[in-house]
């Protein structure tokens, strides 16, 4: 059943309020001695992921009560409503762990079809992106509009590598390779969420990743529909969250860069993962 508190609007207002208190967390540990574990190769997980992960559940359990919950760290929380947050409680650990600034906390909800609300907040620059669906986005209040660059040339782009890129180089470094020598430039800053952010700040003209979840793209997926660009499967196919190979960007150079990448997987035969 549906409630005042479960509109887009409020919805949206929820995702801001928690991501700003999990930033507090993040920005006050920032300088203190971390506690790193490694789940696994490259993709570690640090005491201050855990301290933001658990204030922002708690904050959305005491909110929304019968809503669902996906988290990266704690995994799923099962709900009875139609509604399921999609929590990262800090995209970046890996630039947190080495004191480099550019981390958020990027909390999404999604409903029977769809993303509803989402919201990404960078708490070292005090900067909260949001969005609701049909509402816009804004960063600190103010609308956000995609980039209106129409071709490669002029883009600056920009991407990441997953955590499996020792295993799997091929597919990530590949289409790297193809678009740095089409593009203005790449750049590779270690937090997907804030990637799709910059996205539609237009900020970043475009966006690509391979092996992506969730939490990590939800928020930022939305923002960037929001800001009137285009988010898509990198194959071109519709933008799901469950399926973690992503493309980005303004909605002029959509076509070229969409082009680019169908070429590149066409040639090495790929096979999506889903």
């Amino acid at each position: 059943m549906a409630h005042d508190s479960d509109t887009p609007a409020a919805l949206r207002r929820t995702a801001e309020e928690g991501a700003r208190m999990a930033g507090r967390i993040l920005r006050e540990r920032f300088p203190q001695h971390r506690t790193i574990e490694f789940k696994g190769g490259i993709d570690l997980v640090t005491d201050a992921d855990r301290a933001s992960e658990a204030a922002l559940l708690d904050f959305l359990r005491q909110r929304h009560p019968h809503h669902a919950i996906l988290a990266e760290e704690s995994g799923a929380w099962q709900g009875t409503d139609t509604f399921r947050w999609l929590v990262d409680p800090l995209d970046g650990t890996t630039n947190y762990s080495h004191q480099v600034p550019h981390f958020c906390v990027s909390v999404a909800v999604e409903g029977p079809e769809g993303t509803v609300a989402g919201a990404v907040y960078d708490p070292m620059r005090d900067e909260l992106f949001s969005a609701a669906k049909g509402e816009g986005a804004t960063l600190n209040g103010v609308p956000l509009k995609a980039s209106p660059t129409d071709t490669l040339e002029r883009a600056l782009l920009c991407t990441g590598f997953p955590y499996d890129v020792r295993e799997r180089p091929d597919l990530p470094v590949g289409l790297f390779s193809q678009l740095i020598l089409l593009a203005q430039g790449m750049r590779r800053t270690g937090s997907a969420a804030l990637d799709l952010a910059y996205v539609a700040a237009g900020r970043f003209d475009g966006y690509f990743e391979f092996g992506l979840k969730p939490w990590d793209i939800a928020a930022g997926g939305l923002l960037v529909a929001e800001a009137g660009g285009v988010i898509v499967h990198i194959d071109g196919r519709p933008f799901d969250v469950l399926k973690g190979d992503v493309l980005a960007s303004g909605a002029n150079l959509a076509p070229q860069l969409m082009t680019q990448a169908k070429r590149f997987l066409d040639e090495i035969g790929w096979t999506p993962r889903d």
